[in-house]
Order: structure tokens, then C-alpha cells, then sequence
């Protein structure tokens, strides 16, 4: 079963008034630079492999390999895929850490898409600064073209106290800098950039810098990971994303005291879990937003 958002269930899902989404969309109707052609990509996010907690995900050793098999089932292969952060469960032991990286990437393999693009989550690179992440998947922020669109992965976790850095946000700002205030660009992130929860750390310490420097761009979208549910939210006109999970969801934004997954219901196995399809139309992009549930078999 899929569920497809459009722009008026995004309305309705994000709580947002029609004039304040009508008016972001009204831009993305005039796009000076629309992709080049149709085409979509998958995001998947916060795998965590190598987490442990029966009562939350007894198929944890399990629930990754399932879901490459659902990518792999789609009707249409999708361009890419791109995968936003925690690809693995936190570990002190650096041996550990490389280890799960290592059978992630074996896992990941069997995906039937010529184009991967990873980037880490807290999890992954917050306790070494990204080394081990990059030493199997790369770098930890960059940017692509693909089908007339420019894509940003930008890294909030590598540093322990969440923030972008200097550096890298003076990257990003020459990186964009290329581009004209019409161009079609999507920016990953793992964490989100607008302070969601940040007594729950849902929150980029220099988030704002980095809104400041994407603000310009009229057709802009941020897709991020790390709260572990669907999750929608308009900045100005920057509309931003969350993915669902791949091993347990979290409960809604600052609605309990204490951030803690939610426990597996054998009525409903992998509910809450999925990934999704973004298709970037001609225009405006995306077009459509569909969220795949993980199935029980």
C-alpha cells in the first residue's frame, strides 16, 4: 500500500493554511529552470544497523534486506537513491562501527539502481568525525546535477554539538552561488535545519546560517532524516521533509517528555516504517511525494 501526497494532502499533513502553501507553490509554477526531464528517486533513511531492542524491531537483523527487496519490487527503477544518515546504530568500538558500515554496504548492493548517494547521520560520524564513514561511502557533504536539478547533501552531524561548521557553510554558499534564484534545487540533510525539537535534538545549532544561504533560491526543498517519521514543514517558502525510518519510529515532535521509539505492535508489524518516492516532474518539483509502508509478508 502506498500513499501518495500531493499538494493538498502536504497542506493538510504540515497544518499549514492555503494561502501560505498556495503562495510557495505559486513560484515553483514560473520555474526559470525546470528539470530537464521527468524522472524520481528513493530516499531511505535511519537504518540503524545493528541496533538491538526486541520489544521495539525483533526483525532488526531483517528489516534492511526487506526493504531493499521493496525498492527492487517498485513498477519503475528510480534514478537514484539517495540514503539520509544513520546507516548504523551508534557504537563506541571503532572495529564495531567499520564492521556494520561494511555489512551495510553488502546489504545495499543487491539494490537494483546504477546511482547511490550516502550521507551520515549522528550515529554513524558524530563519535569519530565521519572517518569511518567516509572510509566506505565518501564524503560527508557534496553536490550533484541530475535531470536538470541541483542536489546538496549537507553534513549537520559530524560534528558532536550539530552544527554545520564555518567551513562548510561557507561550501555550500559558493556551491549555490553557481545557480540562479530560479534554479530547481533539493538540499539532504540528516537532522533538520529549523529547530523542530531541540530538546529533543531536532535542531542544526547554525541551522539559521544555513537558511539564510538557501532563502534566496525560490524552488528550493530540504528532504531530511534522523526524527524517524513523515514530517512536513514550510520555512518562508522552503518546504522541508522527513522521512520515515527503516527499524522504529519515534513519537511526534515534543509530544511526550522523553524521546523514546515506539514500541513494536505484532497487530501491525513494521507500521510506522518505509521509505519513499519523490518524482521531479517538469514542474513544479517535486510533483509528487509517495510513501511506501514496509509490508509484513
Amino acid at each position: 500500500m502506498t500513499q501518495d501526497i500531493d499538494r493538498r494532502a502536504f497542506m493538510e499533513l504540515a497544518g499549514l493554511g492555503g494561502v501560505v502553501f498556495a503562495s510557495a507553490l505559486a513560484g515553483c509554477s514560473n520555474l526559470a529552470a525546470a528539470p530537464a526531464r521527468d524522472f524520481h528517486f528513493v530516499q531511505l533513511s535511519d537504518i540503524h544497523w545493528g541496533f538491538q531492542g526486541p520489544a521495539v524491531n525483533p526483525e532488526a537483523g531483517h528489516t534492511l534486506q526487506r526493504a531493499v527487496a521493496a525498492v527492487n519490487a517498485l513498477p519503475k527503477r528510480p534514478d537514484f537513491i539517495m540514503f539520509t544518515g544513520d546507516l548504523t546504530h551508534t557504537t563506541d568500538d571503532p572495529v564495531e562501527r567499520r564492521r556494520r558500515l561494511r555489512e551495510v554496504k553488502a546489504i545495499i548492493a543487491d539494490l537494483e539502481v546504477k546511482e547511490l548517494y550516502f550521507m551520515p547521520g549522528e550515529h554513524d560520524a558524530s563519535l569519530d568525525q565521519g572517518a569511518a564513514f567516509i572510509e566506505f561511502f565518501g564524503a560527508t557533504h557534496a553536490s550533484f546535477d541530475h535531470g536538470g536539478v541541483h542536489f546538496v547533501t549537507v553534513d549537520n552531524v559530524s560534528d558532536p554539538a550539530a552544527r554545520i561548521g564555518d567551513e562548510q557553510l561557507a561550501w555550500l554558499k559558493a556551491d549555490l552561488g553557481r545557480f540562479g534564484p530560479d534554479a530547481p534545487i533539493v538540499v539532504f540533510t540528516h537532522r533538520p535545519l529549523f529547530d523542530l525539537a531541540p530538546q529533543w535534538d531536532w535542531a542544526t545549532r547554525d541551522g539559521a546560517q544555513a537558511l539564510d544561504i538557501l532563502m534566496p533560491y525560490r524552488h528550493l526543498t530540504v528532504f531530511y532524516g534522523h526524527i524517524h517519521q513523515e514530517h512536513h514543514h514550510m520555512t518562508a517558502h522552503i518546504a522541508h521533509h522527513a522521512a520515515t525510518s527503516l527499524i522504529f519510529p519515534l513519537p511526534a515532535p515534543g509530544s511526550q517528555p522523553r524521546r523514546e521509539p515506539i514500541r513494536w505492535d505484532p497487530a501491525q508489524p513494521f507500521h510506522g516504517l518505509g521509505f519513499r518516492e519523490v518524482l521531479a516532474g517538469a514542474a513544479p518539483f517535486p510533483e509528487q511525494i509517495t510513501e511506501h509502508p514496509l509490508q509484513a509478508s
